[in-house]
C-alpha cells in the first residue's frame, strides 16, 4: 500500500475548506436573497487617520445616523410591492481598533484574490462576536478627516462573505453622502453589479434613474448603483442624500426584488 504524501494531505484539505466556503457562501446568497426576513447589517467604524477629530466624529455616530439607510430600502420595497415590510434592519456595532490590510495598488488577479483572503480572515478576527453571525452583513466603514480635492479610496462590498469596506468623511456635512455609499456597498453583498464607467458617469440606460424620461435630461434622481445625477451626456453630479437616490429595475432584478 503505497503511504499518503504530505502534498496530498495538503490539497484534501484544501479542498475540503474550499467546499466548505462553498456551501457557506451559497447558504449566505440564499438566504440574503430570499426577502423573506430582514437583512442584519453591521456598521463597524473605524478611525483609519488616528486623528482626534475623526475619533470625535465617531463617538458622535448612533443608530440614528444610520436610519435613513433604513428608511430608504423600506421605500423602495415598497415601490417594488416586495411582501417584506422591513427589508434592511441597520445597527452600530463597536468602534474597530485594527486597519484592514490594504487594497493592492497592482490589480493583478491573484492578488486581488490573495488580499480577499486576507481581508476576510482579518474581519473574522475583528468582528465582536455579538456582531458576528453567517448571514449578517458587516460594513467596515473606515473614517477620514480627507484632504482637499483628494478623493478617498474606493469602497467595496463582497457577496462572498457578506462584506463591506466603506471609505468615508469623518465629517457631518458628509453623513448623508457616506450613507450613499454604505448603502450601494451594501447592495453589493447581495448581488448588485456597479452601473457607471470607468470615468464614474452613469451608464445608459442601466445607470439611469429613468432611461425612459421624456426629455432624457435631466434625470431628477440617482441610481444607487452609479451614485450620479446625470444632467447631460457628458456631465452628472453626486447625489447629497438617499432622498435623491432610486433602485432602478435593472438593480432590483439583480437583488431578487423582480423576477
Amino acid at each position: 500500500m503505497r503511504p499518503i504524501s504530505f502534498t496530498n494531505v495538503r490539497v484534501l484539505v484544501l479542498l475540503c475548506a474550499l467546499a466548505f466556503f462553498s456551501i457557506v457562501a451559497l447558504l449566505q446568497s440564499v438566504h440574503t436573497r430570499s426577502w423573506t426576513s430582514p437583512l442584519e447589517v453591521v456598521v463597524l467604524p473605524i478611525n483609519a487617520d488616528q486623528n482626534n477629530d475623526t475619533e470625535r466624529y465617531i463617538k458622535s455616530l448612533s443608530n440614528r445616523n444610520l436610519e435613513e439607510i433604513e428608511l430608504w430600502f423600506k421605500r423602495e420595497a415598497e415601490r417594488y410591492n416586495l411582501a417584506l415590510d422591513t427589508p434592511v434592519e441597520i445597527t452600530l456595532g463597536p468602534e474597530v481598533f485594527s486597519t484592514p490590510p490594504a487594497f493592492p495598488d497592482n490589480t493583478n488577479f491573484l492578488m486581488v484574490v490573495a488580499w480577499g483572503l486576507r481581508f476576510r480572515w482579518w474581519a473574522f478576527r475583528n468582528t465582536p462576536k455579538n456582531n458576528s453571525g453567517l448571514t449578517r452583513v458587516r460594513m467596515f466603514v473606515l473614517y477620514y478627516q480627507g484632504e482637499d480635492n483628494m478623493p478617498l479610496q474606493h469602497s467595496l462590498g463582497m457577496e462572498k462573505g457578506l462584506l463591506g469596506l466603506v471609505h468615508a468623511y469623518a465629517l457631518p456635512t458628509q453623513t448623508s453622502q457616506n450613507n450613499i455609499v454604505i448603502a450601494h456597498e451594501l447592495l453589493h453583498t447581495v448581488g448588485a453589479l456597479d452601473k457607471y464607467e470607468y470615468s464614474g458617469a452613469p451608464i445608459f440606460p442601466v445607470g439611469y434613474a429613468n432611461p425612459n424620461r421624456e426629455p432624457l435630461f435631466p434625470q431628477r434622481n440617482a441610481e444607487i448603483m452609479a451614485g450620479k445625477i446625470p444632467v447631460s451626456h457628458s456631465r452628472s453630479y453626486m447625489a447629497n442624500s438617499l432622498r435623491s437616490v432610486v433602485i432602478n429595475p435593472y438593480t432590483a432584478a439583480e437583488i431578487n426584488w423582480l423576477d
